[in-house]
């Protein structure tokens, strides 16, 4: 049975962060201690214990700042928590985003939706709609296809597991001929300079997604202010519409209105009370 802290979230066991550990240093070249932390949502010194111990029983080997492979595999996957750890974590947050962000929709509209824990929230409550919608979220695309109505449409290209996304490396594919007029986008962090991201793939992706929309409405719960890495993903003012939740502290909020974004607070606690009242 899974344990829990106080604020809600999963605790995540030794072995399972041992787990994850091993994939990442399996799929890159060398991984960080700081991108261990991000992955991971744990302190800096957990990761270098879990080093050590996997060094130690020879699954891997240590570096400066970091870990190898031993014998890492060749097949290039994406750097990041695995979906069935993202969609776990500050759920009613991320259903009250999703629920306002598909306010945003029409009848008859043409979106996007990348893939990701907070937009995969949008799923069932798209199920009365009928639009077009372009998606590389596996869950997302399979969920609409049997529950509603709407035209499903997904790029070409590699189905990442551990994400539950499927990308492309290939310019020339469905998504260069789909318009639409909002992409809806999570992202892993934001400060003032823009939205980051973990993996290289995931940016170019995004990026390739959102040139596609009028607008870009991004989607993240009020923990992604705090959060960082070292890839961005656009500008603070290539953003229309930033929905969050009643956590966002004073100065973020400060900053996204200084850049003249439309900024949506909505209130976990009472999506929570609406889906009580209506179950």
């Amino acid at each position: 049975m899974r344990e829990y802290q106080a604020n809600g979230e999963p605790i995540m066991h030794e072995r399972e962060r041992h787990r994850l550990i091993l994939r990442a240093v399996g799929e890159h070249p060398v991984v960080t201690v700081a991108q261990l932390v991000d992955m991971l949502d744990v302190s800096e010194a957990t990761i270098r214990r879990d080093i050590a111990a996997l060094d130690e029983d020879n699954k891997l080997r240590r570096v400066r700042g970091g870990a190898e492979a031993i014998n890492p595999v060749t097949s290039k996957q994406l750097l990041g928590r695995p979906f069935f750890v993202t969609k776990t974590l500050n759920v009613a947050q991320k259903a009250a985003i999703a629920a306002k962000a598909v306010e945003l929709c029409e009848e008859g509209d043409s979106i996007i939706i990348h893939g990701g824990s907070t937009t995969y929230q949008m799923a069932p409550l798209l199920k009365s709609k009928k639009m077009q919608v372009l998606t590389n979220s596996f869950p997302l695309a399979d969920y609409l296809i049997e529950h509603s109505q709407n035209s499903v449409v997904v790029p070409g290209g590699t189905i990442y597991r551990e994400q539950n996304i499927i990308l492309s490396p290939f310019e020339s594919d469905v998504i260069h001929n789909f318009y639409a007029s909002k992409a809806f986008v999570g992202a892993q962090g934001i400060n003032s300079m823009g939205l980051m991201e973990s993996d290289p793939m995931i940016i170019q992706s995004e990026q390739r997604l959102i040139a596609q929309a009028e607008k870009l409405v991004v989607m993240i719960d009020s923990t992604k202010f705090t959060q960082r890495s070292n890839m961005f993903l656009c500008r603070l003012d290539n953003i229309d519409t930033l929905i969050t939740d009643n956590g966002i502290r004073d100065e973020d909020r400060d900053m996204i209105e200084r850049a003249n974004i439309n900024l949506v607070i909505v209130s976990a606690k009472q999506e929570a009370d609406q889906n009580t009242a209506s179950a």
